[in-house]
């Protein structure tokens, strides 16, 4: 079941903590205008968490880290800049959710990309998943999903 986390309050906001990708990223900043977290939940596991991804909303896409801060309020750029899981199989499950998800709630969006860091274990990742580098930056890599 896909679970949307907006606000500090959330039963599975702690879990933010666990963010193998982007740890210097805020548990706020995560939650806050034009950025929601969705959680793959799973009630046989025992934190009942399968995966986590962090997403912020743009006209636009960033080139790094610090371009998170410009999000939109019409958007047309969905950006997934942090995915980790605690079951095997669970990220790509809770990807190919996320961005049903978002093309059933925000009508705007027609791009999907990622803030990835420039690692061979994200290029494995989404390159897996069907996503085609779209830009590789200084300190990052755009992954495009179609």
């Amino acid at each position: 079941m896909l679970h949307s986390i907006t606000h500090p309050t959330d039963k599975f906001f702690n879990f933010i903590a666990d963010d193998p990708v982007r740890p210097e990223i805020s548990a706020e900043f995560r939650v806050s205008h034009g950025r929601i977290i969705l959680a793959l939940t799973n009630a046989e596991i025992p934190n009942g968490v399968s995966a986590m991804i962090c997403i912020s909303f743009h006209n636009s896409v960033p080139e790094d880290v610090a371009g998170l801060a410009n999000v939109s309020d019409a958007p047309t750029t969905v950006v997934f800049y942090s995915i980790w899981s605690y079951k095997p199989g669970a990220g790509r499950e809770l990807l190919q959710q996320a961005v049903k998800h978002i093309k059933e709630h925000y009508s705007s969006v027609t791009t999907f990309v990622t803030l990835s860091p420039l690692t061979e274990m994200a290029r494995r990742f989404h390159l897996k998943n069907g996503a085609t580098v779209y830009r590789t930056n200084t300190e990052t890599v755009n992954y495009l999903y179609s």
